[in-house]
């Protein structure tokens, strides 16, 4: 983590020190399918898994380094977490589980973008590091049995006592991605692949990492 924070800070200051009048600001927003790879030293317990669908919005400033090279940061408001669902037939009935891991997280993304024209379009290719700061999150519990449901929410807490807390607030990792632009708008796909633990406990090897795919739309002014 020293290692990452130090490249990340090494990478913010080499923002700010090019040239500042020529950045351009947009927005950004889309559909995030989210996951988590969960695993311990007895195995992996996050192959059942589904992605959860939900959001990232949010300003964005790029600052051009020459007519193809640039860098992005902006403040994302991003959901991950994940969903688990079974269900089951018992005696003629049958049974529905549902459970839903949502989280909040403010991301702060800085990628170093490529663009290539092709034609009256560009193709850009970004890479780069992110830093997530985990605002608040909900599991959302929902089983059907015999024609009735039951419902409970419970909220997640933010924190590194392994008894108290569920996840660390930090995370952090590398996104990769890929789209066009046409006339000041953006369209993109992206995939972050998160490389902090964010697991509380981390007892017995325990280590959750989070994993979400973006489908955006972006716009520059």
């Amino acid at each position: 983590m020293k290692n990452f924070t130090s490249f990340f800070v090494v990478l913010m200051a080499t923002l700010f020190c090019l040239q500042l009048h020529a950045q351009t600001f947009g927005v950004r927003a889309g559909l995030s399918m989210a996951n988590m790879l969960i695993k311990d030293d007895d195995g992996t317990y996050s192959d059942d898994n589904k992605m959860n669908p939900g959001f990232h919005i949010g300003p964005t400033m790029e600052v051009p380094v020459n007519d193809r090279i640039s860098f992005e940061t902006g403040l994302l408001l991003s959901t991950k977490g994940f969903k688990v669902s079974e269900e089951e037939s018992f005696m003629g009935e049958t049974y529905d589980y549902t459970e839903k891991i949502n989280l909040y997280y403010l991301d702060i993304p800085l990628t170093a973008i490529g663009t290539f024209d092709v034609g009256g379009a560009k193709i850009y290719g970004a890479f780069g590091p992110y830093i997530g700061i985990g605002l608040s999150g909900k599991s959302v519990y929902e089983e059907t049995y015999d024609g009735e449901t039951e419902s409970e929410e419970e909220d997640i807490k933010f924190g590194s006592d392994e008894e108290e807390d569920d996840l660390k607030r930090l995370d952090y990792g590398l996104t990769a991605g890929a789209g066009v632009e046409i006339n000041s708008i953006l369209i993109g796909v992206s995939y972050d692949f998160g490389l902090a633990n964010v697991a509380a406990y981390t007892g017995e090897g325990t280590t959750a990492s989070h994993r979400v795919l973006k489908f955006s739309l972006g716009y520059k002014f």
